[in-house]
């Protein structure tokens, strides 16, 4: 099995990232715990997160982050773990 390592300013630009993200979600949907959101998990399956609410979080996201997000890249966004990546790629 291979060892993933990573830098230290790797790990905190991860970690920022995941912060920002979680902030995004709480502020949107307050009722979403963001130390129980599972990376796996679709936020839909985790907490009240309709059509509007999903589209508020991904125009946060582009604001946030700086980045442009095509509607057809949407899907990619549903769950912690596809964000942090569709994120570290941008």
């Amino acid at each position: 099995m291979a060892t993933v390592s990573f830098s230290w300013e790797e790990k905190m630009k991860t970690e920022d990232a995941r912060s920002r993200v979680l902030e995004i979600i709480t502020a949107i949907a307050p009722e979403a715990a963001p130390t129980r959101i599972k990376g796996t998990v679709p936020f839909r399956e985790q907490f009240t997160f309709d059509s509007v609410d999903f589209l508020s979080f991904a125009i946060k996201l582009q604001e946030s982050f700086g980045i442009k997000i095509p509607e057809s890249d949407y899907p990619l966004l549903s769950t912690l773990d596809g964000c942090l990546e569709y994120i570290g790629k941008g």
